[in-house]
């Protein structure tokens, strides 16, 4: 039975981000690319309608980077996967920095124009994780096709998320230097020494291997 795995990309990013990735030879990859969300859409109902893409009628794995991890949370709460992974992302809305939560309360981020969320100069790619050229150049790519309307209402759903339950086979993977999602917020699994926001590029060899010895472990008992 081939192995089954639904990758969902970050906020501002596309399947680009899981380039670097590699997966056990003949593992299927499918892609869930962002749909246009409805008016005033929770983070919860939008991850129900992108998990009409995951055929669940066979066993397979998730994996969620940032705001794709919090949707892979909610997802793996219904639909069961054998195995979700988190990478640079956050199970709970506790464990999302304080500032985050205040702001979502306070509402600030209707105040930003949608014109403005594409606006990142050098320091806010590095900001990011972006250390080397490559990650720099594909960060800003990633930036300038991105949907400014999109970003601001995830950040919205991001800010007014609630979720207090982690989902069953969950594995949460971190880096130390990661500015967006501090990890001193956050309880991994698994800790980057290192590792930024962006370590599913940088540091994606490392996060290969994490990923790929529990695919390893997990396939034999569960799919066959």
């Amino acid at each position: 039975m081939t192995m089954r795995i639904y990758l969902i990309s970050g906020l501002g990013a596309d399947r680009r981000a899981f380039g670097k990735l590699d997966f056990p030879a003949g593992a299927q990859l499918h892609y869930l690319d962002w749909i246009d969300p409805l008016p005033k859409e929770s983070l919860e109902h939008y991850a129900g309608r992108l998990s009409q893409g995951i055929d669940d009628s066979l066993p397979f794995y998730l994996v969620g980077l940032s705001f794709g991890g919090m949707l892979a949370t909610e997802i793996s709460k219904y639909l069961k996967p054998v195995h979700t992974f988190l990478i640079s992302s956050v199970p709970f809305y506790r464990e999302l920095p304080w500032y985050y939560r205040s702001a979502g309360r306070l509402g600030l981020e209707k105040i930003v124009p949608a014109s403005q969320m594409k606006n990142v100069n050098s320091f806010g790619l590095k900001f990011l994780g972006a250390k080397s050229k490559d990650e720099l150049n594909l960060l800003k790519q990633l930036v300038a096709d991105s949907d400014p309307v999109f970003i601001k209402w995830a950040l919205t759903c991001i800010l007014n998320w609630r979720n207090k339950e982690k989902p069953l086979n969950l594995t949460h993977i971190h880096g130390n230097a990661d500015h967006v999602l501090p990890m001193k917020y956050t309880r991994p699994d698994v800790v980057l020494q290192g590792g930024g926001h962006f370590m599913v590029y940088a540091n994606a060899k490392e996060i290969s291997q994490v990923i790929n010895n529990v695919l390893n472990a997990s396939y034999p008992d569960k799919l066959h």
